[in-house]
């Protein structure tokens, strides 16, 4: 703020925001998660999905050949993304599926639960299934 970077305090504001909405949504009784206490993953996950939705208006604004629109996206987008964790790469997911699969077993209904849940945050959900298919299907 010191410093007059409006978009950069506004792109942080807006992150700030998204956690405390779902900090709020934890009080209301008809709330999934109501009473649960308020995790590190749950903080990365309301930050993904602003993220997402960042991503989602940028791709919008290009198929309208909005340049406007498109740079105020592209820039929020840069200052948000340092904020999440960095994600994992195939190798490192198919590893750790090779370990799950170690424990559980060679069963795909057993080892993608665990598997998303572990993975939760750190790697796209699409690609962890595809990952744990290959694999099973493998052996």
């Amino acid at each position: 703020m010191k410093a007059h970077e409006a978009d950069r305090v506004s792109a942080i504001r807006m992150l700030r925001a998204a956690i405390e909405r779902m900090e709020i949504a934890r009080t209301d009784p008809k709330d999934p998660n109501h009473g649960k206490p308020v995790e590190e993953t749950d903080r990365v996950m309301a930050i993904q999905r602003e993220v997402s939705q960042r991503r989602e208006s940028l791709d919008f604004a290009q198929k309208a050949s909005r340049a406007d629109l498109v740079a105020k996206e592209e820039l929020a987008l840069s200052i948000m993304e340092p904020y999440l964790p960095r994600e994992l790469s195939r190798d490192e997911v198919a590893t750790e599926v090779h370990e799950l699969i170690a424990e559980l077993g060679n069963d795909f209904r057993k080892v993608m639960p665990a598997a998303s849940q572990r993975f939760r945050g750190r790697a796209p959900g699409k690609m962890v299934a595809d990952i744990v298919r290959e694999i099973t299907e493998a052996k």
